[in-house]
């Protein structure tokens, strides 16, 4: 027998984006999303409400970076998400992050979080929050990356968001092989 719980925004894995800008006066800035993924190829989408100084970053610069949190660094990547810019400008700092502007794109990369999403800003609404942006990038550390040279989740642990229950998951283990393993039901 099933639950039903009504519409909730509840879904299983809800990624933890950590999303870098800088300010007008070159500040860098970064704030936590989960609502969030790949909308296209080459695009990401995002619900992202205007009141955030992020949001008001990317409208300006038209650019912006969307870095993986992952469990090593849980508490920043928290802090980042509890604490508003509007109110606390230095909060990337006092999270104890550091950045190296993107070769491709106006905005951040965050040092300590060895992946990223490098884009630049497509649109946004108002009124629905819906921002998209185009990946002119993606950038690994090399610590993340395996003998094949492709990144290694498991030497990166990114972490999810549990919006059931208000935790952040690690991901765990290889289970199956994507366009694969379901062949065999042919």
């Amino acid at each position: 027998m099933r639950k039903n719980f009504g519409a909730k925004p509840y879904l299983y894995p809800q990624p933890v984006f950590i999303i870098a800008t800088y300010g007008e006066d070159g500040t860098p800035d970064a704030m936590n999303a989960a609502w969030g993924g790949i909308s296209d190829d080459t695009q990401i989408s995002l619900c992202l409400s205007a009141g955030h100084k992020t949001v008001k970053n990317i409208l300006a610069r038209k650019a912006f970076t969307v870095s993986m949190a992952d469990a090593a660094h849980v508490t920043a990547c928290d802090y980042v998400g509890v604490v508003s810019a509007n109110q606390t400008p230095d909060k990337l700092e006092r999270a104890g992050f550091h950045t190296t502007k993107s070769e491709f794109v106006d905005a951040p990369l965050i040092d300590e979080l060895p992946m990223a999403v490098e884009c630049r800003l497509v649109s946004y609404d108002e009124e629905s929050c819906r921002l998209v942006g185009e990946i002119v990038n993606v950038s690994a550390d090399e610590s993340i990356l395996g003998a094949d040279g492709k990144i290694d989740p498991s030497k990166f642990s990114p972490i999810t968001f549990d919006p059931v229950n208000n935790a952040y998951l690690k991901l765990g283990e290889k289970v199956g092989n994507a366009f694969k393993d379901g062949l065999a039901l042919k």
